[in-house]
């Protein structure tokens, strides 16, 4: 069983303690931001169960998010909007996401070390990419929390709005159902028009 807190510990053990865990969601979807988290723990910091958001049941996030932003040192979200998705790419706006969920951490604690998911950042603070982090480290898995839980209550209030698509089932991913629904009902306002399912709505309408 892979130990959530071998990251932190070692740098613990450097007299490092201001760590922040960053990760994101929402590269798949259709529609919305593009949702980074970054969240500092304390060391002594125990939450069974913890893991990977995408691995965790949606009742069971909703349980832990409030645990861990009410526990955390401190913790940001980074929002990147549809729009800026299109101009960037995806890539490129989940770096800027991050970096602006690390920024809103920096304001409020001087970050010693960051671990982040996957992806290499050009930041200021020493950094460590993980491949797969949000299920190596206890840092990265709470901001994977915090950063699903964000972005799909922004789903549910469009499904409010917007009944018709789905969007608190599918948390706006392109599912058969979803795709369905742009073809029948059109876009709304927040759909990235880069995107190929998108890109062919578009080009129906012009036809």
């Amino acid at each position: 069983m892979t130990d959530l807190y071998q990251y932190e510990k070692e740098l613990h053990q450097k007299n490092i303690h201001y760590i922040g865990g960053v990760d994101e969601v929402g590269r798949g979807p259709l529609i919305g931001p593009v949702v980074a988290a970054c969240c500092v723990l304390p060391q002594d910091f125990i939450l069974e169960g913890l893991t990977d958001s995408k691995k965790l049941t949606e009742k069971k996030r909703e349980q832990f998010y409030p645990y861990i932003i009410e526990h955390a040192i401190a913790y940001g979200v980074g929002i990147v909007a549809p729009e800026k998705i299109d101009e960037v790419n995806i890539y490129e706006a989940t770096k800027l996401a991050m970096k602006e969920a690390i920024e809103t951490v920096q304001k409020k604690i001087s970050l010693e070390h960051v671990l982040i998911d996957a992806m290499k950042l050009d930041l200021d603070i020493p950094s460590t990419s993980i491949i797969k982090g949000d299920a190596k480290s206890i840092s990265i898995a709470a901001a994977s929390v915090i950063a699903k839980v964000t972005r799909d209550n922004m789903m549910i209030e469009l499904d409010k709005q917007y009944p018709v698509y789905g969007f608190k089932n599918h948390k706006g991913y392109p599912t058969k159902k979803h795709i369905e629904a742009i073809h029948q009902y059109g876009l709304i306002e927040g759909y990235r028009k880069s995107y190929g399912p998108v890109k062919e709505v578009l080009e129906g309408e012009h036809v």
